[in-house]
């Protein structure tokens, strides 16, 4: 019996976690994990219903919890909760390294992607990116050179691009995602703000599409949601940039209303107006004085930034955005702490945990006096 447990535990907590290369990774945090649903409601299907909507929510608590607040991990667009477990080459991902300081966690797929049923007839249109997005935009971005500093690409394992089995491994992960934002939006806004009410108090880190929900589940639920990090989010204000510009996140930073004081009725009350123009992009803001985010005004905000993803053109203007609404944010660009050569994928890059130890846990403690 003790020699099954011993291979029991020594199961469950690692030494080595299998990737694509089966190559060893670092020991894993002991745990236990459960999953549960939030959200969801039916709908007519013929003579009986459907359930739709709902989130898949996979909770994991560490042997040895210590910190007072858990961590609620939303990914972004075309991903799931799966990003924050390991990397693509096998090491361990943040959730592990998150476990490993004594943080319970939250992963989500978001509604309608992954583990969270979309419904044919109900659900709205869905797309998928090719490789030529995933290798243009995360993994060989110096290959393709779409914007100024996209050549400054070093920390993908790998050489990122079609036939690497790095590549591949995170490539047949991604999953087709909503086209209409502002569906997501309302579905992750119902789901997410049911699960902010189920664990209490968070911390809520988004990840490029899900920066949008980081800031509608702060309006929503200001008492709960203690921090937002968002790892380069969803922007800039009002108008997509480099890749084209369509208008985009008609209330500044979201799809749909959050709470702005003064109110407004519509978001054509914010009159955005061009503030700085590039030939990547043109960055827009409310006009002076600007209307507050007054639901977010007393939530800390840490805003992260890579040296060679295409935010660094574009998040000053998101953070511009954010700071002119009140809302007391911090802006990280990694190559200003001497960690050079991220892109947008930094959560799967050579030195992830670097990131995590040296950046995000440092500003979880500083802001929030961890224990």
């Amino acid at each position: 019996m003790n020699v099954f447990l011993g291979i029991l535990i020594a199961y469950i907590c690692g030494p080595f976690v299998r990737g694509p290369l089966h190559s060893p990774s670092s020991q894993g945090t002991l745990h236990t994990r459960r999953y549960f649903y939030v959200g969801g409601s039916y709908v007519k299907r013929g003579t009986s219903e459907i359930a739709h909507g709902q989130m898949y929510v996979e909770h994991l608590v560490p042997a040895k919890v210590t910190q007072n607040l858990p961590i609620l991990f939303i990914h972004g667009n075309g991903m799931t909760g799966t990003n924050f477990l390991n990397t693509p080459d096998g090491r361990t991902g943040w959730a592990d390294y998150f476990m490993g300081q004594g943080y319970e966690v939250y992963l989500v797929d978001q509604a309608t992607r992954g583990r969270s049923v979309w419904q044919m007839g109900v659900d709205g249109n869905m797309t998928t990116f090719d490789t030529y997005m995933v290798e243009s935009r995360m993994t060989a971005t110096k290959k393709y050179n779409l914007w100024p500093q996209a050549t400054l690409h070093t920390q993908w394992p790998g050489n990122g691009s079609v036939g690497d089995d790095i590549f591949d491994a995170f490539y047949y992960s991604l999953m087709p995602g909503f086209t209409d934002a502002v569906e997501a939006s309302e579905l992750m806004k119902a789901a997410g703000s049911k699960l902010i009410d189920n664990i209490g108090p968070a911390i809520v880190l988004t990840h490029s599409q899900s920066g949008y929900i980081g800031w509608v589940l702060g309006d929503a639920r200001p008492k709960n949601v203690k921090a937002i990090i968002a790892i380069e989010p969803s922007g800039p204000p009002f108008q997509e940039a480099i890749f084209s510009t369509t208008p985009a996140r008609a209330f500044g930073v979201t799809y749909i209303p959050i709470t702005f004081t003064p109110p407004i009725s519509t978001a054509e009350d914010l009159h955005p107006v061009a503030v700085s123009s590039s030939p990547n992009y043109t960055c827009y803001q409310q006009p002076r004085p600007a209307r507050q985010l007054s639901n977010l005004v007393e939530i800390p905000v840490l805003v992260i930034t890579s040296e060679s993803g295409c935010h660094a053109v574009y998040d000053d203007c998101t953070v511009q955005f954010l700071a002119e609404a009140g809302v007391n944010v911090s802006h990280v660009r990694l190559e200003d702490l001497g960690i050079h050569g991220n892109g947008h994928m930094m959560f799967m890059e050579k030195n992830s945990l670097q990131i995590a130890d040296q950046v995000l846990e440092k500003w979880i403690c500083d802001t929030l006096k961890c224990q």
